[in-house]
């Protein structure tokens, strides 16, 4: 049976599965759905058409699903998906998606947010993600998998980071992160590889094809799309082939300083 605190308003229609525990003074639309195990916490709004996983936690005062934060909606039904698996800690926001940008803002599994995250309209954030404190993203963002994100940090609209990707706290981004590197600084650029993230998750032969392609695309002093392309013709690892494939398609550039010799 789900825990429903007598002062929450849990309009009719919601969709509550077993087990699910719903705090003082939260308000759930109509057309919410909240699968089982999911602990939210006093206070918490979940407007609109928010769909909600398996065993997530939701801290006081979220705000999840609320309209998005965009002068040309219009009121068109637009949707939050919020995978399994995650801790959204007190203060959040997470906008659902627009017409413009496919409709949905989605959320995978076991992801953290830290206090006062946002999520803006039409968002992606794959699985494993750390965002902490005050880190704000924009409409159309696009997180890969286990990205870090830190404290107080904006991203812009449209940006994407791939996959193992870390973005320092206190920086501004406003152009892609490929998979694998850490960025820092206003406006943030790329200092190396996330070797530490690395560490934790992958292979040290691995660690050693990206070392060498890092250098190969980012130091050789020639166009980086250029030399992504030409490693991708002779490389069988995949995860350089992520990083590569990454850099060729990327739509806002990379941020990097070039050095010189």
């Amino acid at each position: 049976m789900s825990t429903i605190h007598p002062t929450a308003i849990v309009e009719d229609g919601a969709q509550i599965a077993k087990n699910v525990q719903i705090g003082p003074y939260c308000f759930v639309s109509s057309q919410a759905s909240i699968a089982e195990g999911t602990i939210v916490d006093a206070h918490t709004c979940i407007y609109g058409k928010t769909t909600i996983g398996k065993n997530n936690h939701i801290f006081s005062h979220a705000v999840l699903g609320s309209i998005p934060q965009d002068l040309k909606y219009a009121g068109e039904e637009v949707e939050l998906i919020i995978g399994e698996n995650n801790k959204i800690r007190e203060f959040t926001l997470f906008n659902p998606g627009t017409k413009g940008g496919g409709g949905k803002t989605v959320v995978g599994n076991g992801n953290l947010f830290m206090g006062y995250v946002h999520l803006g309209h039409d968002v992606i954030i794959g699985n494993g993600c750390i965002l902490a404190n005050a880190a704000t993203l924009a409409g159309h963002v696009e997180l890969g998998d286990h990205v870090v994100i830190g404290g107080m940090t904006p991203v812009h609209q449209f940006v994407h980071v791939g996959d193992y990707a870390m973005i320092a706290g206190a920086s501004a981004l406003a152009q892609d992160v490929p998979p694998y590197c850490m960025a820092e600084g206003n406006r943030a650029v790329i200092r190396g590889l996330n070797l530490t993230g690395l560490r934790r998750n992958i292979e040290r032969s691995d660690i050693d094809a990206l070392k060498n392609a890092y250098k190969e695309i980012f130091e050789s002093g020639n166009p980086i799309k250029e030399s992504a392309t030409q490693l991708l013709e002779t490389t069988d690892n995949p995860h350089v082939q992520n990083f590569c494939n990454f850099i060729i398609n990327t739509k806002r550039g990379i941020p990097f300083e070039r050095k010189l010799k």
